[in-house]
């Protein structure tokens, strides 16, 4: 518990005081725009503790520097940017053998780094051009794309949804991570009225925890999405139809739940189709306005050896009620679930594959993703003005099956690393209650300031593995400067 304290403690130190200023402009040279943004976030870990020790409380910082040129015509527009991460204070204690595995993402960037504390570099993060028709456009380059969110609602309860549950569920660019992903490849997008056709070719840079990001990582994915906006009486409403192919064909040991010497005689590549679709809806009422949505998807394919057959769905549904005015309040509630492998000695790998998300969206305290997930959690967002928003998670996670992995991590990022890292459940589904909240403050001149802090209450699984002490807290400090 002094622990738990001393985090909590630092992250009240330096809250805002309010601001009515508007945000800066971007800089402009003739026709051309000159513009970046500066991210510093002070992280401060307590992992779960297990009998052996190690460095599972630590704090370091990471910045994020990015700064490009654009520029936009009527029939074309062109962007190119840079990013400079810088990684201080890394913790070199942090990582140990199976099934202990990283303690934290401080753990990952030190492992990712060639055992660094210190490293930082400088990349580019974007460089595209883009051609433009009346209903169409073509871009070509490195980019960043996350699945879900290429069309935004006009209303703001629809656009709040697909920025926080919709999309970066499968394809992400890993934003919270002090380095991110990018794509290169191509995107086309036909837009006419109320329907919107996607469609993308790409291979992923590295990047997400190794802070040079220069190469590619070869897990080419296509992507194809239909989308239609639409009224049902005085409700808005969107839904999406997707597919998704993803390949693997480096030589790397997949994480699953079979034994590690028929893991490490399978290289075959991992060749996946993802199916699926979303639904919104917000329906202002006489009591607030009501918002619904569903997600899903299904998998198959082939996994090495084996074949892939999994899936994973989502249902939600929130009240903005109008009492409370003052504060704003959105109260949700969810399921999610997706499947989990129960026998890691037929010929079926049943784990959902979550491919290349931007897990932190959903597992704000990242020790857990996707994948062998199943999830019942409540939420309350207060909005007390336009600048300010407080939200508080409480989530109740438990394993989908007992016989697979406890996943963690957000896919590949470098050529030699999986991506994803699995702990054994050792028979349990209980992996933890996690409570949290987080303050997001806009002050002037285009600066913002967010504090966040979770706290887990390990269940069974972790139990298992960290006895110790069962329990573990993340939280962190974040300051913004967009221009």
């Amino acid at each position: 518990m002094k622990r738990l304290l001393m985090c909590f403690l630092f992250l009240l130190i330096g809250t805002p005081a309010e601001a009515q200023e508007p945000d800066t402009q971007p800089i402009q040279l003739g026709s051309v725009t000159f513009s970046g943004n500066i991210r510093e976030r002070y992280e401060v870990w307590d992992w779960f503790q297990p009998p052996a020790g190690g460095q599972t409380l630590y704090g370091y910082s990471g910045t994020v520097v990015r700064f490009g040129f654009s520029e936009k015509h009527e029939h074309y527009d062109w962007n190119i940017e840079f990013e400079a991460p810088i990684l201080l204070g890394i913790p070199n204690g942090a990582v140990h053998a199976a099934p202990l595995g990283q303690y934290g993402l401080g753990g990952s960037y030190y492992a990712a780094n060639d055992n660094s504390q210190n490293a930082a570099f400088i990349f580019p993060k974007q460089a595209f051009f883009r051609v433009k028709g009346e209903h169409s456009s073509l871009r070509m380059g490195r980019m960043e794309f996350t699945d879900g969110s290429e069309v935004t609602p006009k209303d703001p309860t629809l656009a709040s949804l697909k920025a926080d549950r919709i999309g970066q569920r499968l394809i992400g660019n890993f934003g919270f991570s002090d380095v991110q992903r990018s794509l290169d490849g191509l995107q086309y997008a036909y837009s006419n009225g109320p329907w919107t056709f996607t469609a993308l070719s790409a291979i992923p840079t590295r990047g997400v925890f190794q802070v040079d990001g220069w190469g590619w990582v070869k897990t080419p994915v296509t992507y194809v999405a239909l989308t239609r906006q639409t009224d049902i009486g005085k409700s808005h409403a969107e839904w999406r139809i997707f597919g998704i192919y993803y390949n693997d064909d480096r030589p790397v040991v997949k994480t699953d739940n079979r034994p590690a010497a028929v893991k490490a005689t399978d290289l075959g590549g991992i060749n996946i189709g993802t199916y699926g679709g979303h639904f919104i809806l917000a329906a202002p009422t006489s009591a607030g306005t009501f918002d619904f949505l569903g997600w899903g998807a299904l998998q198959n394919g082939s996994w090495g050896e084996l074949t892939q057959r999994s899936g994973a769905g989502a249902l939600e549904g929130g009240w903005q009620p109008n009492f409370a005015a003052p504060v704003h309040p959105w109260l949700r509630a969810g399921y999610y679930y997706s499947s989990g492998d129960g026998n890691p000695n037929d010929n079926t790998h049943g784990t959902f594959f979550a491919i290349l998300p931007t897990p932190r969206v959903y597992a704000r305290f990242p020790f857990f993703n996707s994948m062998n997930n199943t999830d019942l959690f409540g939420e309350v967002m207060l909005r007390p003005t336009k600048r300010l928003t407080i939200r508080s998670d409480v989530h109740g996670l438990w394993l989908s099956n007992k016989d697979d992995l406890w996943y963690s991590g957000g896919g590949a990022f470098q050529p030699w690393t999986f991506g994803f890292n699995g702990r054994p459940s050792n028979g349990s589904t209980s992996l933890a209650t996690l409570y949290d909240i987080s303050g997001d403050y806009k002050l002037k001149h285009g600066v913002s300031f967010g504090l966040y802090f979770g706290y887990a209450v390990g269940g069974d699984v972790i139990k298992k593995i960290y006895p110790t002490n069962s329990n573990g807290a993340l939280g962190y400090s974040e300051l913004n400067y967009r221009f």
